[in-house]
C-alpha cells in the first residue's frame, strides 16, 4: 500500500510539473480600433464616431488545438441618432466583456507563426459620459448582448513572448440609452482590429 501511495503521489507530481512546463496560461494587451457600421430602423438612423481603445485577454490552453479565453476591452465614442425631430448624440464609454473558444489552426511546429480563430459571446456596457457636447440629458447606462467572432496570428519573438495581430467582429443590438424614440430594433456590426503583445506562463 505504501508503494502504491508513493507511486500515485509521484505520478501526480510529474503531471503537475509537466503542466507547469507546458505554459498553458497566456495574457495579452492590445491597442484596438473600434469601427461601427451605420444602420437604421423605426424611422431612426444610427451611426457612431470612429475611435480607438484597448483589449486585454487571458487564455488557458486546454490542449495544443483549443483554448478558453476571457477578454475585456474599452473605448469611448459618440453614438449619433437622426430622427424626424432632429439629430442627437450621446458620448459614452463602452466596456466589452466576452468569453470565447479559440481554435489554433494547423501550423508547423518550427514556425514562428501561430494562426487561430475564435467565437463566443458576452456583453457591451454603454456608459454615458455626461460630456458637454451631448445633446440629450438623462441618458441611462445600458448593456447589450454581443456575439463575437474573429481570427488572428501570434508571431513568436521570444520563447514566451509573441506579437499578436487580430481582427474581431462584434454583433449586437443598437443602444437607445433608455429613450424609446432612439430605438432602431436593428443589429449593428463593429470591427475591432488590434495589435499587441502576448506573454505565456
Amino acid at each position: 500500500m505504501r508503494w502504491i501511495c508513493i507511486l500515485l503521489g509521484s505520478m501526480v507530481l510529474l503531471t503537475l510539473a509537466a503542466m507547469a512546463q507546458e505554459n498553458r496560461s497566456e495574457i495579452s494587451l492590445q491597442g484596438a480600433g473600434f469601427f461601427t457600421r451605420s444602420t437604421s430602423g423605426n424611422g431612426t438612423a444610427y451611426s457612431t464616431t470612429e475611435t480607438g481603445g484597448f483589449l486585454s485577454t487571458y487564455r488557458y490552453h486546454l490542449n495544443h488545438w483549443a483554448a478558453a479565453e476571457a477578454a475585456y476591452g474599452y473605448d469611448s465614442n459618440s453614438q449619433k441618432y437622426l430622427v424626424p425631430a432632429g439629430a442627437f448624440r450621446i458620448q459614452s464609454g463602452i466596456h466589452q466583456v466576452t468569453g470565447s473558444l479559440v481554435l489554433n489552426l494547423p501550423y508547423h511546429t518550427s514556425s514562428r507563426f501561430n494562426p487561430y480563430i475564435l467565437a463566443g459571446g458576452g456583453a457591451l456596457m454603454f456608459e454615458p459620459s455626461g460630456n458637454q457636447f451631448n445633446t440629450l440629458s438623462g441618458a441611462q447606462s445600458q448593456a447589450k448582448g454581443v456575439f463575437v467572432y474573429g481570427a488572428g496570428v501570434n508571431y513568436a519573438i521570444r520563447k514566451r513572448m509573441s506579437l499578436r495581430a487580430e481582427y474581431r467582429g462584434l454583433l449586437y443590438g443598437t443602444p437607445d440609452f433608455g429613450f424609446g424614440a432612439l430605438s432602431t430594433n436593428s443589429v449593428t456590426h463593429t470591427a475591432v482590429p488590434s495589435v499587441g503583445l502576448t506573454f505565456r506562463f
